[in-house]
């Protein structure tokens, strides 16, 4: 199966597996789709992730974190499509939810979140929000 923006099948399978309350949830593995899940998980939106490369593809089995039986995981959205890129400079990365959310952008440094980006003053594509 051909999935034409892997980005947006990621946080898919993600807002789909902790509305239904599985546990843990598979995902093709590509280096974006690693890091997107080491911020998720330094950021408590995932309880833990691991490369299983044992198979033909490698793949990235993501467990879900609960709190209280709900999803720590409340919203997501995918700002920056194949179709129509969105840019932003180091001064104008939003703030999501007032604060309680998380930007991710991808940077000239890497993968981060928003409040990285603007400590380390760079701007980039800005990919998801996380709420």
């Amino acid at each position: 199966m051909t999935v034409s923006d892997p980005i947006a099948d990621f946080l898919t399978r993600l807002r789909n597996a902790s509305g239904v309350g599985k546990s843990e949830f598979l995902v093709p593995y590509s280096k974006m789709k690693g890091d997107l899940a080491r911020i998720l998980k330094r950021e408590g939106y995932i309880a833990d992730y691991e490369l299983d490369t044992t198979g033909k593809h490698p793949v990235l089995k993501i467990r879900n974190k609960y709190v209280n039986k709900a999803a720590a995981v409340a919203g997501l959205k995918r700002v920056s499509k194949p179709g129509l890129r969105k840019y932003v400079g180091a001064t104008e990365i939003p703030r999501v939810l007032g604060g309680m959310g998380i930007s991710i952008l991808s940077t000239s440094s890497g993968v981060m979140t928003g409040q990285e980006a603007k400590r380390k003053n760079v701007g980039g594509e800005l990919l998801a929000y996380v709420w």
